[in-house]
C-alpha cells in the first residue's frame, strides 16, 4: 500500500527528496527527508549543533505513541544521539527521526506544531542541512526497525515544475563539503516546488531526478512521464518500461518505474571530480548544489559541469 504526501504535510518545509539519502529506509521512496530550513529559511547549508535551535514542524497529525533516544555513529561535526518519535495518525503509525522530542507519549499533534529541536545527527553527511525523516508503517508492523516503512508518493495535485538545466551556474554558497549554484532558477520561489529535469535519450521530458548522484545507490524519477507523454498518477511507479535517463545531455542512470540505478560515472566541475549532486525538490531555490571532501568552489565562482562516465 502506497501512501500519498499531501500539500498540507509539505506546507512548512522548504526542501523535500524521497531518495537523496544511503540508508535502506528510503530504497523505493519509502522514506521522505523534509527540510524546513534554519533561522533564515535557508534548507541547503549544513547547520552546526551548537547552532541556533531549529525547530522541528510536524508533517503529520495524531497522538504521541512513543519516543525513544537511540545511539548515532559520531561525528566530530555531529550529535551522539538521534531520536525517534511514533505518532498514530489514524490509519497508519507515523515514524520521525532527528528531532529532539519536546512532546511526549499520550499527547496530540496538528500539521506545523513544533515536535522539538531538530537535531544533527551522526547518521548525517557533512554537506546535510537539518531535516525530519518521516516513514510510515501498518499498526502491526515494527516500528523500531529501520526498513519496513511504506512507499510514498507526491500527492497527484502537488504543484512540481521541473527545470530544464545546461550545466552551468556561478556559486552562491559554499563550505568545505559543498557548493551551491543559482542555475537553474526557481520560477516562483516560496509558490511551488521545483527539481533538476531529466530527459529521455530524445531529449524530451521524463521527469524530476531525485537523488545522490552518483555518491548513493540509487536515485528516483519523480513525475516520470510514460510514453505518451502523461505524468503517472502515482508519480511513476505505475511506468513499467525502463527507460534511459540523461541530464545535461548525458545518460545518468535507467530507470525501471520511478526507481533510477545510477550509471558508472564521475561528475567533474571545472574539471575536477566532485562526490556528487545531491538532488531534491525545492520550494525556494532549485539551483545545484555539488557535495564531496575538500571542495573547492568559492562564492562567486563561475562554474561548468560535465558528467563523465567511466569505462567499461
Amino acid at each position: 500500500m502506497t501512501v500519498t504526501l499531501s500539500a498540507g504535510a509539505l506546507a512548512p518545509f522548504r526542501r523535500v527528496t524521497l531518495y537523496n539519502s544511503p540508508f535502506a529506509a528510503h530504497e523505493r521512496g519509502c522514506a521522505v527527508d523534509l527540510y524546513p530550513g534554519d533561522e533564515r529559511g535557508d534548507a541547503l547549508q549544513p547547520n552546526p549543533e551548537d547552532g541556533p535551535r531549529i525547530d522541528a514542524p510536524s508533517p503529520v497529525a495524531g497522538e504521541v505513541v512513543e519516543t525513544r533516544t537511540v545511539r548515532a555513529p559520531s561525528r566530530p561535526y555531529a550529535a551522539d544521539e538521534d531520536h525517534l518519535i511514533l505518532v498514530d495518525t489514524g490509519e497508519r503509525v507515523a515514524r520521525l527521526l532527528h528531532v529532539e522530542p519536546a512532546v511526549s507519549a499520550g499527547e496530540r499533534v496538528a500539521v506545523g506544531d513544533s515536535l522539538g529541536r531538530l537535531v544533527r545527527a551522526g547518521f548525517f553527511a557533512p554537506w546535510v542541512a537539518n531535516h525530519v525523516h518521516l516513514g510510515f508503517r501498518e499498526h502491526g508492523a515494527n516500528h523500531h526497525r529501520a526498513t519496513g516503512s511504506l512507499p510514498l508518493e507526491l500527492d497527484p495535485e502537488l504543484a512540481v515544475e521541473a527545470l530544464p538545466w545546461d550545466g552551468t551556474g556561478t556559486v552562491v554558497a559554499a563550505g568545505d563539503t559543498y557548493a551551491v549554484l543559482d542555475s537553474p532558477v526557481h520560477p516562483a520561489p516560496g509558490e511551488r516546488f521545483a527539481g533538476l529535469a531529466a530527459t529521455d535519450v530524445d531529449g524530451e521530458l521524463l521527469g524530476i531526478l531525485d537523488g545522490g548522484l552518483p555518491h548513493y545507490d540509487c536515485g528516483g524519477l519523480l513525475r516520470r512521464r510514460d510514453a505518451t507523454g502523461e505524468v503517472d498518477g502515482r508519480d511513476g511507479a505505475g511506468t513499467d518500461d525502463p527507460a534511459d535517463v540523461f541530464l545535461c545531455g548525458e545518460r545518468v542512470g535507467r530507470a525501471e518505474g520511478r526507481d533510477v540505478t545510477w550509471a558508472d560515472l564521475t561528475v567533474l566541475a571545472n574539471g575536477e571530480p566532485v562526490r556528487g549532486i545531491a538532488l531534491a525538490l525545492g520550494r525556494d531555490h532549485a539551483g545545484a548544489k555539488f557535495v564531496g571532501e575538500g571542495i573547492d568552489l568559492p562564492v562567486g565562482a563561475e562554474v561548468t559541469v560535465e558528467i563523465e562516465p567511466h569505462e567499461p
